[in-house]
């Protein structure tokens, strides 16, 4: 069961107001503490050492790591470039060992060894052609890193190896137009994958062929989906725009409701513990959303903290 959460966000520095990564108590969001980092606008955590990633997001890109207390509280312990520019994600790799990187700036993915204390250490970096956008790295059930190119509407693909991290030989997934994809989920031998410029939810199979599209919001008006998470038999979708979560079945992506996100830009979430977390950007709020039978419910918690941008739930 998660006990707290870490609020990643932007900070004055990056364009924001937040105060870096606030520590807060699930249930109620208290707040338990606060880590000054410049732009920590996502966050990763090591699979079984207490350590935790920050992208740092600026035009030239670093990396935290931070080692983490029995308490939850966060103390730096060392601070690397990402590779590229402005670093928007990451994610740690099941065995602990790699940590990918996804630069939106320039649209080069970097994917940093890590060694038995959870420090970074040999780095490998693939620059992309002009105008594209890493958005999301995810390491998928068979091993392969998957990145999300927003600007080239498809997804890389790479393959760690026993020394390193080498380009996938079938080259990247070539996605729908003018798709935009932003963030995806895997679930149920599918990909879903949330469409930021065209506004939609789109199914794959293993396969990498597109089975489903639909809109990611039934309301009227422009929408920037961005974050997706796949739970329990749902797919949830954030949409920025109408302030939304969409929630549709994961078999057939038909919608089955869309409330709203409690606040304005609702830039991530996460799924825990029967409730949705929601981190809205623009109105500086994490909101609480309880869970019944797969739906979010009214608000029932609300924290302020200046322009989250992730919610990281850990286990103390």
């Amino acid at each position: 069961m998660a006990e707290v959460a870490y609020i990643g966000g932007y900070t004055p520095d990056t364009g924001g107001s937040g105060p870096g990564i606030t520590l807060v108590e699930l249930g109620g969001l208290t707040r338990l503490g606060t880590t000054p980092a410049p732009g920590p606008s996502f966050l990763a955590a090591h699979p079984r050492l207490p350590v935790v990633y920050a992208v740092e997001e600026s035009e030239r890109g670093t990396v935290g790591v931070f080692a983490r207390a029995a308490d939850g509280g966060l103390t730096p312990l060392a601070r690397h470039s990402s590779g590229g520019a402005s670093p928007c994600h990451l994610a740690v790799d099941p065995t602990g060992t790699r940590l990918a990187v996804a630069n939106y700036g320039d649209g080069t993915v970097s994917v940093h060894g890590i060694d038995d204390a959870g420090l970074l250490t040999d780095v490998w970096t693939f620059p992309h052609r002009e105008g594209t956008h890493a958005h999301q790295a995810v390491f998928g059930p068979d091993g392969v890193l998957y990145v999300t190119d927003l600007g080239a509407d498809e997804v890389r693909r790479y393959l760690p190896t026993g020394d390193g991290v080498v380009a996938h030989p079938g080259g990247p997934v070539r996605l729908a137009p003018g798709m935009g994809p932003r963030h995806m989920a895997r679930a149920g031998g599918h990909w879903y994958v949330a469409g930021e410029l065209d506004g939609t939810v789109r199914a794959y199979d293993t396969g990498w062929r597109e089975v489903l599209a639909v809109p990611a919001s039934g309301t009227a008006g422009e929408n920037h989906p961005s974050h997706l998470e796949a739970h329990d038999g749902f797919v949830y979708v954030a949409n920025r725009g109408p302030d939304t979560i969409s929630v549709f079945t994961a078999s057939g992506l038909e919608r089955v409701a869309e409330v709203s996100c409690g606040g304005v830009w609702p830039r991530h979430f996460a799924v825990v513990d029967g409730r949705v977390y929601v981190a809205n950007q623009r109105s500086g709020t994490v909101v609480v959303l309880p869970l019944k039978d797969g739906v979010p419910q009214a608000e029932d918690g609300c924290l302020a903290v200046g322009t989250p941008s992730c919610v990281l739930p850990l286990t103390r």
